[in-house]
């Protein structure tokens, strides 16, 4: 079963394979060094104590293995900025679709957010395919990226049931 979870200092070496090899293709990085990864962790549990919290970093737990990272940034407006990334090894198990899902669901619920968008590369289609899985619309293109949004269920509207606005800094392409 796939849960989210808070990332702990002893985490950095899992999230160090997380960020390696094929899974940083489309992210236009290299792969996570060691020291890197202690730092990221560091950054991420000082993140998670902000008040408020602007960048949740959330670990990708499936049995007990740290598997894959999810990413959610607080933007103006109540929007929020969804990522995540899968280590290799467990691509194509419905990993990153439940992991990217438990995310939704917390943002409209206990984060407060109005409105989530996502961007994957164009090459990366199984990226767009998780999103598409998870509610999301696709609204465009924006800085070489595919462009996704997510706008919060309202009262007796199911979450697929509003079509999200492109976004005004990236507006959709006919």
């Amino acid at each position: 079963m796939t849960g989210l979870r808070p990332l702990t200092a002893d985490d950095a070496t899992a999230v160090r394979r997380v960020y390696s090899g094929a899974a940083v293709a489309f992210l236009g990085r290299a792969g996570m060094g060691g020291q890197e990864a202690v730092e990221y962790v560091a950054r991420a549990r000082e993140w998670a104590t902000a008040d408020p919290v602007v960048q949740y970093v959330l670990g990708v737990e499936v049995d007990g293995d740290l598997v894959g990272v999810v990413k959610l940034g607080r933007r103006s407006g109540g929007h929020g900025r969804v990522s995540y990334v899968l280590r290799e090894d467990r691509w194509r198990r419905g990993h990153a679709t439940s992991a990217v899902r438990l995310l939704v669901s917390f943002a409209f619920g206990a984060g407060g957010f109005t409105s989530l968008g996502a961007r994957h590369h164009p090459d990366n289609g199984a990226s767009g395919r998780v999103l598409e899985k998870a509610g999301f619309t696709r609204v465009g293109w924006c800085g070489g990226r595919v462009e996704y949004r997510l706008a919060a269920p309202e009262r007796g509207v199911s979450p697929g049931g509003r079509t999200p606005a492109a976004s005004p800094a990236c507006p959709a392409r006919p």
